[in-house]
């Protein structure tokens, strides 16, 4: 449940993106009601006769699926909102152009998941991914796909969340600062957070880390179905242990024109959103190469923003396959083998002290840890004052001191 969080540039170099340029994707001041309806773009996707012959190709070859429990609530026992059953009823009946932005969204990243999970078995050749279905009491339910040891990846996971639950009053007081939407309640609000997430750890140290995400968060009511407030978030980021100029140039390539094709702002100002995000404060440094980074995204209607999330979740594919199937049998020695390590290492530090993503999902009540935690590496190193040697990692030390544009902007 990692992807479900909302997140922010760490704070030693917020300074660099002025709270006001961060608010420009956020500030709409159009009712919530009106940014859902009046626009109905062609971009709707439920599970079209392709996508679900696909998918049912998929299930019918008989994967072995565990079925787990989540952690139990500490507030003793739950059940599901009413708005939770009646979204199981409305997905039962089959979803339209209609349906709530919440049930499109679930369809979306569950029918991706398999997309991914599918072409990465492919790139491995001999592993499949372990799938676990967990629900929670409070409403909601996930999929946790991990393959673990395979001929070409230590671990992939990729992840799908839907949570339905109660946001304390705390909560809602610090989401006003971002949303001034949002009223001032003494009362939990109901939310809904659903979103995918996918990180990937090669066993060959000339094939980079992967990590992506994207997720819709939306805050409800007590009396009524219409969100009070919602927004989109995510993003992607590649991280290297040798770098290969070439290949960052292809992810940045494939994901700027992903962007492009709905706003022209988006690449460069999410660029720069990412390669703040993604800094380890106590290193000095970022933790790979970049990407884009997006959070509290509503300064379009929801279709338009849900084109552009689905645009982003289906171009990961041409992003990250092709940099694999280039570097995943490269020869590689000792020494490259034990700076991976060490590279692991600074990934999880950033997982464990800085993601907020990390942070939402162990405190959240009947949350899966497993599941969370589901995106580290196999295998990590740490070794006391570590100098780099230079001469063979200063390219990629100057990349993650100073980030770089790697396409013209």
């Amino acid at each position: 449940m990692r992807m479900l969080a909302r997140a922010a540039p760490s704070s030693p170099v917020k300074s660099q993106w002025p709270r006001l340029q961060m608010r420009a994707y956020s500030s709409n001041p159009r009712s919530q009601s009106s940014a859902r309806s009046n626009t109905r773009l062609a971009v709707f996707t439920t599970l079209s006769t392709v996508a679900a012959a696909a998918a049912a190709a998929y299930w019918s070859q008989g994967p072995v699926i565990s079925e787990v429990e989540c952690e139990a609530s500490k507030t003793g026992p739950s059940k599901p909102s009413k708005t939770a059953m009646d979204d199981q009823k409305r997905k039962l009946e089959g979803l339209t152009e209609d349906s709530p932005m919440r049930l499109r969204m679930e369809e979306f990243v569950k029918r991706i998941q398999i997309e991914i999970t599918s072409e990465l078995e492919k790139v491995d050749g001999q592993a499949k991914f372990k799938i676990d279905q967990w629900t929670r009491a409070e409403g909601g339910d996930g999929i946790s796909m991990v393959l673990q040891d395979g001929k070409v990846f230590e671990k992939a996971g990729v992840g799908v969340s839907v949570v339905y639950g109660m946001l304390p009053p705390a909560a809602v007081a610090q989401m006003r600062a971002e949303h001034p939407n949002i009223s001032d309640s003494k009362d939990p609000l109901p939310f809904f957070a659903t979103g995918i997430s996918c990180v990937v750890h090669p066993h060959n140290p000339n094939a980079p880390t992967v990590h992506f995400n994207y997720r819709y968060f939306e805050l409800g009511s007590k009396d009524g179905d219409e969100p009070v407030s919602w927004w989109f978030g995510g993003g992607c980021d590649l991280t290297p242990t040798i770098l290969y100029e070439e290949d960052a140039v292809h992810f940045h390539k494939v994901i700027k024109e992903a962007c492009d094709q709905h706003d022209p702002r988006y690449y460069k100002d999410f660029k720069k959103w990412c390669d703040d995000y993604f800094y380890i404060a106590h290193r000095g440094e970022r933790r790979g190469i970049g990407g884009i980074f997006f959070d509290d995204l509503d300064d379009k209607s929801a279709d338009e923003l849900f084109a552009f999330v689905q645009t982003c979740g289906k171009a990961f594919v041409e992003q990250y396959v092709p940099i694999m199937e280039k570097r995943k049998n490269m020869p590689f020695t000792e020494q490259d083998k034990r700076w991976q390590q060490l590279r692991r290492g600074r990934y999880v530090e950033f997982n464990l002290v800085y993601d907020r993503g990390t942070k939402f999902g162990l405190l959240t009540p009947g949350a899966r840890i497993e599941s969370i935690l589901m995106t580290m590496p196999l295998t990590a190193r740490w070794e006391y004052m570590h100098e780099p040697d230079l001469q063979v990692h200063g390219k990629l030390m100057d990349v993650l001191h100073t980030p770089k544009d790697w396409i013209p902007l």
